[in-house]
């Protein structure tokens, strides 16, 4: 079963910027990228747990904090040489009030 939740307005967050949010026993990283879309990953690298959210945004991709893993926001998968993914959540933009939802 997929639950839809309001978890932030556009305002909230910088381009190039993220959030971190906790739903039920899921953290989620939330980021907005030059071209305002919104992408939302789980927190934590598939290689030492970084916190994703704590990483540099480079285009559609994020680089974990403490090794550099490079990470497609948009597919949850790690870029080669390295291996691995994470889990991506579906969001929806509502241009008109500005909110946002992800769904889980």
């Amino acid at each position: 079963m997929t639950t839809k939740f309001l978890i932030a307005n556009l305002s909230d967050i910088d381009v190039k910027s993220s959030r971190k949010l906790k739903i039920d026993d899921k953290e989620i990283a939330l980021f907005r990228l030059s071209d305002n879309s919104i992408l939302a990953v789980d927190n934590k690298c598939p290689h030492k747990g970084g916190q994703l959210s704590e990483g540099m945004v480079c285009g559609t991709a994020v680089h974990c904090p403490l090794h550099d893993w490079k990470i497609d926001l948009r597919s949850g998968r790690v870029h080669e040489p390295d291996e691995g993914c994470i889990t991506t959540y579906k969001t929806e933009i509502d241009h008109e009030s500005g909110s946002i939802y992800v769904t889980i």
